[in-house]
């Protein structure tokens, strides 16, 4: 699915952080990425869902390069391939959870039949995550693991193929945590959804088929 191929990443404060960094996803694999503070982990994720550019590489998904991309194909490639979920929730204070949920939908042209169908997956994935009755509410009156799951249930509205997690239980305590771990090992497995996280969390790493430490601007299993 994914290929991440010599890329390299240098910032002008912090140095290389990945240096000529190559990388196998397979379809419906579950990959973590820990490592310290600053070794580039984000900067990994972010390379990999096109909001930065590596200094050199390329990244193939589905045979096609991702670098390669103008911006209005760039964009797509984001909005139909790739789920976001990060530490903050980023909900919007002044919509409704639904509303929240619904808003990637709102990308692109749907019918109302359309429109429908993404609303009743909007109730399954609810349903799944345990938030259920939630849909009228704000983001203020949900805890911040409530919080969490609507963002992972946007993240999933628009059926990506590709899940980019970056530290999503780090704002969490352990209780909430470890249920949103789980949640994402059981989508992974339900959905068929590839996922790759990045975290502090051994606990999280745990959950992942696949766990790889990233160190010195490189990946190790």
């Amino acid at each position: 699915m994914l290929r991440l191929i010599d890329i390299s990443k240098s910032f002008p404060q912090r140095g290389t952080v990945l240096d000529h960094l190559s990388i196998t996803v397979n379809e419906g694999d579950s990959v973590a990425i820990t490592g310290p503070s600053g070794s580039g982990k984000s900067t990994l994720l972010n390379i990999i869902g096109a909001l930065d550019q590596p200094d050199s590489g390329d990244i193939i998904f589905r045979d096609s390069s991702v670098l390669r991309m103008n911006p209005d194909q760039s964009a797509v490639y984001r909005s139909r391939n790739i789920g976001f979920v990060f530490q903050n929730h980023l909900l919007l204070p002044h919509l409704t959870v639904i509303e929240n949920i619904m808003l990637p939908v709102s990308a692109f042209e749907i019918s109302a039949a359309g429109y429908s169908e993404k609303q009743e997956y909007a109730e399954l994935l609810m349903k799944k995550t345990g938030i259920s009755g939630l849909e009228k509410k704000y983001p203020y009156n949900i805890s911040g693991g409530e919080a969490q799951r609507v963002t992972l249930v946007r993240a999933l509205i628009n059926k990506p193929s590709l899940l980019l997690a970056d530290e999503p239980t780090g704002s969490l305590d352990s209780k909430n945590a470890d249920v949103l771990g789980s949640l994402l090992a059981d989508l992974n497995r339900d959905f068929r959804i590839t996922l790759i996280t990045v975290t502090h969390s051994e606990s999280l790493a745990s959950k992942m088929k696949i766990h790889y430490k990233l160190s010195d601007g490189k990946l190790k299993i």
